[in-house]
């Protein structure tokens, strides 16, 4: 779908009033664009004698990161996907009982279908968010900017799929799936908020000496 079109296609039908493409996509764009981030200064790395002893790691990383912006990317479009699909539920027909049963059990598997686009979102944001702070240790420091840029492109794009998780949620009314989703929720912004201060922190003190 979007892949295939310009950036600009992308960007002018996110501003306009329609339903899609919209935050939930727009947040998996930014962590795809965190995971360009890693992989340029991953680059920058690989290759130099000076660094050759963190090569293997590197390589890793560059991998990881590589993977990371292809499912990034696929999110998204099912996050698209997956919003067109609540509003397809929406405008089933309810003018008898059987209707609304059927519309109502529609809406709830369109939302929850949308509650695990974003969450997926989150979860793999969190995973660069974890290999960005690794290479924040061992990237060239000449590059290490980038590093930073891509641990706050991932914690937006984070914070970004939590709002979309949490506005579907006040919809869903089966409580074991919700009490999950938001236990998961959790335990992720825990280890993000840990590794987005470690990053930044270590960011600081590299551009600190490349300035001394």
């Amino acid at each position: 779908m979007y892949r295939q079109e310009t950036l600009d296609k992308y960007l002018n039908d996110a501003s306009l009033d329609i339903s899609t493409p919209g935050g939930g996509s727009v947040s998996a764009l930014v962590g795809a664009l965190g995971t360009s981030m890693v992989s340029m200064s991953a680059s920058f790395t690989l290759g130099k004698e000076k660094f050759e002893d963190v090569e293997p790691q590197i390589k890793e990383i560059m991998g990881k990161s590589k993977n990371d912006r292809e499912e990034l990317l696929r999110l998204m479009e099912e996050d698209v996907e997956a919003y067109n699909g609540v509003n397809k539920a929406y405008s089933l027909p309810k003018s008898t009982e059987e209707e609304k049963k059927w519309r109502s059990s529609a809406i709830q598997s369109a939302l929850e279908k949308a509650t695990d686009v974003p969450l997926r979102v989150m979860k793999n944001s969190l995973g660069l968010l974890a290999y960005t702070n690794e290479l924040a240790k061992i990237a060239n420091p000449n590059l290490i900017t980038e590093v930073g840029v891509a641990s706050l492109l991932a914690n937006a794009a984070l914070k970004g799929a939590l709002l979309n998780v949490e506005a579907n949620l006040n919809y869903i009314k089966n409580k074991e799936i919700v009490s999950n989703v938001k236990r998961e929720i959790e335990k992720v912004l825990e280890k993000a908020e840990k590794l987005i201060d470690d990053i930044m922190k270590k960011v600081e003190v590299t551009m600190r000496k490349n300035l001394t």
